[in-house]
């Protein structure tokens, strides 16, 4: 899948849309979600044109993948998640449900966030 350069994160990497931002560096830009799932819900998208967690680490230069990784752990340092606990979930493709073709990473936290899947699909339910 080809990158498009009008998708929603790559507007507010560009200034042209505002964001509720939380951190940002070289490598990343971290924000509040606009419709939260959880008390904590964070997005953290790296600075560059890349759709998918395949994309981005297949492609990205070693320095990038690095400093998005090393960008998500100031984030949840700076908002104090590593003593409760937080999820990182990055939804590829369209079976995962990915709504936006840039990647990017959601950071949960701040209540108990249950199953990592819901009981019964593993065995096809």
């Amino acid at each position: 899948m080809a990158y498009d350069p009008n998708n929603i994160f790559a507007k507010i990497l560009r200034g042209e849309i505002p964001c509720n931002k939380v951190y940002e560096d070289t490598y990343a830009l971290a924000f509040h979600d606009i419709t939260p799932q959880a008390p904590v819900h964070v997005l953290v998208i790296p600075k560059g044109a890349y759709v998918s967690f395949d994309d981005f680490s297949g492609t990205a230069p070693a320095e990038a993948v690095a400093g998005f990784y090393r960008a998500v752990q100031q984030v949840a340092a700076q908002l104090g998640l590593q003593s409760g606990g937080y999820r990182v979930l990055s939804n590829v493709g369209p079976d995962a449900h990915q709504e936006v073709m840039h990647y990017h990473l959601h950071l949960f936290a701040g209540c108990d966030l249950g199953r990592m899947v819901k009981k019964g699909l593993a065995a096809g339910g």
